[in-house]
């Protein structure tokens, strides 16, 4: 395990955000056939975003080096419509001034997954999305668009249809082109392939998601064959060629059995001219287990392919106290490990996006996929930051020489 360098900061706390009036965003929904309009949240927003006070000092963003990107997952959709609190984007304007000053990468957490962005056949709810990326480009943020392929958050009119081959797979090319190419331009990187392959089995082995994995079989594969990722990626590339095109999972920080195995799939669509640009390690780690040591060696050898590589999802969940505040050692043990993981990154040429799955406690998505673990973000529910947002502040600050 590396050693604690941040256990003091425990007690360093910056408050940041100012509170402002809340203001509402619609949500349209529209035709698969509407040409793209500028969806961007009221104009009394904008204004909202650019003077709703000073900006955060020294936040994130400005100790970043120039060749990398520090982003975070917006806040919405998925489990938030369950939660007690309004939609984090849209009715939480302190949050939306901590995204905007903290940050120079987005990417919607549910916001563009399958049943959120596609919910009836030939029908498109964009304004989220649209939001998001009009959002980024006020404040000079770049995009990374979330998911196209993916087994889960698929709306039930796909997997409960009744359709053929040939009818599931024009389904899935229009979703793809109608998706990236709204976004021609806006959105910087794509995870096109999401989780396509299983967690290691008992054997060892690792699987696609072809159905040989039951309930967590991804229904394109099972039904259309491996080679239909190849065919996501084409599609993608042809709807937007400016935009850089990843596979994205968990569970592959270290090198391993699933790891490997999504080495030996790069390397066969490289082979095959598919236009991969990148692999993304997602990073949902636990203190429970032990600190993926061989990260940097496994980001490397994708980089040695030609590839970019980036971390996407991190966040880092432990066991809470019984009274639910973390300790001071569980908090330092934190800020070790998001210092750990971007030093890796750091260490890649070819690693140039860094996004943490969140910032604020109140909205992880921990909670409620992990009963009695959280914590997992930087941040407080108060926008203070943990130890583990000043390791990274700090860390990037020393690298950026600022």
């Amino acid at each position: 395990m590396r050693s604690v360098r941040f256990g003091s900061r425990v007690a360093t706390r910056c408050a940041v955000g100012v509170a402002l009036v809340p203001v509402a965003l619609s949500t349209a929904v529209l035709p698969a056939s509407a040409a793209p309009q500028d969806q961007a949240a009221p104009s009394a927003q904008a204004q909202e975003d650019r003077s709703s006070g000073p900006a955060i000092r020294n936040g994130l963003r400005t100790v970043t080096p120039d060749d990398l990107v520090i982003g975070t997952a917006v806040a919405g959709g998925g489990h938030h419509e369950e939660a007690d609190y309004p939609d984090p984007f849209t009715r939480d304007p302190r949050y939306r001034k901590v995204l905007a000053t903290e940050f120079d990468s987005v990417s919607p957490e549910n916001q563009m997954k399958w049943e959120f962005i596609h919910p009836e056949p030939g029908v498109y709810n964009f304004g989220p999305a649209d939001a998001i990326v009009a959002f980024a480009e006020r404040h000079g943020q770049e995009v990374r668009g979330h998911t196209l392929l993916w087994h889960s958050q698929l709306a039930e009119w796909v997997t409960e249809g009744d359709y053929t081959d040939e009818e599931l797979r024009v389904i899935l090319e229009e979703h793809i082109r109608t998706v990236v190419g709204r976004y021609k331009g806006r959105i910087d990187q794509w995870d096109v392939a999401n989780e396509i392959f299983a967690d290691t089995w008992d054997d060892g082995g690792v699987r696609l998601r072809d159905g040989s994995t039951g309930a967590t079989a991804n229904v394109f594969i099972e039904r259309l064959g491996p080679g239909i990722i190849a065919d996501a990626f084409r599609w993608a590339h042809e709807a937007d060629p400016e935009a850089k095109l990843f596979l994205n999972d968990y569970a592959v920080e270290d090198i391993g059995p699933k790891s490997d195995a999504y080495y030996e799939l790069a390397q066969q669509l490289l082979a095959e001219g598919v236009p991969l640009h990148g692999f993304a390690f997602q990073a949902h780690l636990d203190l429970q287990f032990p600190f993926p040591e061989t990260l940097d060696e496994n980001m490397q050898r994708f980089d040695d392919l030609g590839l970019e590589t980036a971390v996407t999802e991190l966040d880092v969940r432990f066991t809470l106290p019984e009274d639910g505040v973390p300790t001071a050692e569980q908090l330092a043990e934190q800020a070790d490990t998001y210092q750990g993981v971007l030093e890796a990154c750091l260490s890649v040429d070819e690693c140039n996006s860094f996004t943490i799955w969140g910032f604020n406690d109140k909205y992880s998505w921990v909670p409620s996929f992990s009963p009695g673990q959280g914590a997992a973000t930087v941040m407080f529910e108060d926008y203070e930051g943990k130890p583990a947002y000043w390791a990274l502040h700090e860390t990037l600050a020393e690298a950026s020489g600022r």
